[in-house]
């Protein structure tokens, strides 16, 4: 595979090839923006899809520049979204970045990586700076963007904030000089709109690397942390080689393609031969789910997950090893124990697993929320798929 195939492989548009080629032809190091979100701690498999094309980049000479987006973030950005994100805190922010740092160099290449905090130059920003800036966009531009749009219609409150927010994140790219932009389809707007600041800027537009929505576990919208449907790629090998066995059968090529980046032509034979019924769904998923165990822990970390996995789901024995919890009274009502051990966000969360069967205590599914279990002996706890703990009356302090 020569370098232009390697770069187009896998993404959904470039905007403009002809302009990529001519950059790449240069010879000279570009510099490739990816925004970050700091709004929550986790890289997932979906955000991942995008790291991995950046490392392609970096693997023919060229820098990742990753704008930390700290004064967006404490503004409040919708990017996409229905609504806005949370506001943050620079303590959140820092700690969230430390996280997302240890996860990003699983995959990215640290002395071709460059990080910058748009605070440097928005907080910097005079009155005058930013009525200039937001001058050179309309509104009418801006409704352009489905989700500004579709708010508008329904009546939805729009802050004039969440309008200077594409404007803003745009700016970035001028400030960093960013020859290459990339970023998930649903970027494009934000994108667009960075390259006609450049122009206005006198700089070389930079050009768009538009990539795929890898869909969540669920099945139906784009993998997201606010959404609960995501595989973090810094998750347990149990825990990610369990949620990848859950996805449905029909996310398997999708899979494949984005999370592996496995090539089309494999990917379309994968399609077939799941269509064809020779094969069963399963096994495919199961050795989609040992390779990315692999990829983000090691072989041996696949084959332990694979192995207990198989021993728990499909042979319906129990793990070898699980966490003990020491309670500190004999007998405790159900609702409580998951809660007190931290199986359950809640009480009335505990008690909607329980109504819909996801508990059982020593093999046997509990069915009342308000039994109460005798702890003297000990007892074995499973809550919902994944959840394992031995439960023992043990004195005065809940212990692991």
């Amino acid at each position: 595979m020569d370098v232009w195939d390697k770069i187009v492989a896998h993404t959904e548009e470039i905007i403009l090839p002809e302009e990529l080629k001519e950059r790449l032809a240069r010879g000279k190091p570009l510099r490739v923006k990816l925004g970050i979100d700091p709004t929550a701690p986790d890289v997932h498999l979906g955000w991942a899809t995008v790291l991995w094309k950046l490392r392609q980049f970096q693997e023919l000479g060229h820098t990742a520049v990753l704008i930390v987006g700290d004064f967006t973030a404490k503004i409040g950005d919708p990017s996409g979204q229905s609504k806005t994100r949370p506001q943050l805190s620079d303590e959140q922010i820092r700690e969230n970045m430390r996280h997302y740092q240890e996860q990003i160099f699983k995959i990215l290449i640290p002395e071709y990586t460059e990080f910058r905090y748009n605070s440097e130059w928005l907080s910097q920003m005079r009155l005058d700076d930013l009525i200039r800036l937001a001058s050179k966009v309309t509104v009418a531009q801006l409704l352009v963007r489905e989700d500004f749009n579709t708010r508008y219609r329904e009546g939805t409150p729009i802050a004039l904030h969440e309008f200077l927010y594409p404007v803003i994140q745009g700016y970035d790219s001028v400030m960093v000089k960013a020859d290459v932009e990339i970023g998930g389809r649903d970027q494009k707007f934000n994108f667009l709109l960075a390259r006609e600041l450049q122009r206005y800027y006198g700089q070389e537009p930079e050009v768009l690397v538009l990539m795929p929505l890898l869909l969540g576990t669920d099945g139906v919208r784009k993998m997201s942390q606010s959404l609960g449907n995501y595989i973090g790629i810094s998750e347990p090998p149990d825990e990610m080689y369990g949620k990848i066995m859950s996805i449905p059968d029909e996310l398997i090529p999708h899979y494949y393609e984005l999370v592996l980046r496995y090539p089309k032509d494999e990917v379309n034979k994968i399609a077939g031969v799941i269509k064809s019924g020779k094969v069963n769904p399963r096994d495919l998923k199961a050795k989609l789910a040992w390779e990315v165990v692999k990829l983000y822990h090691s072989e041996d970390a696949a084959d332990k997950a694979a192995d207990r996995f198989d021993r728990i789901f499909s042979k319906r024995e129990l793990p070898e090893e699980m966490p003990t919890f020491k309670l500190p009274a004999r007998k405790m009502r159900i609702v409580d124990i998951i809660h007190e051990i931290g199986y359950s966000g809640s009480r009335s969360e505990a008690k909607r697993l329980i109504r819909q069967g996801g508990v059982k205590v020593n093999g046997k599914v509990v069915d009342d929320v308000e039994q109460e279990i005798d702890l003297q002996a000990g007892v074995v706890l499973k809550v919902g798929k994944r959840k394992f703990a031995r439960v023992v009356y043990g004195g005065d302090t809940t212990s692991r």
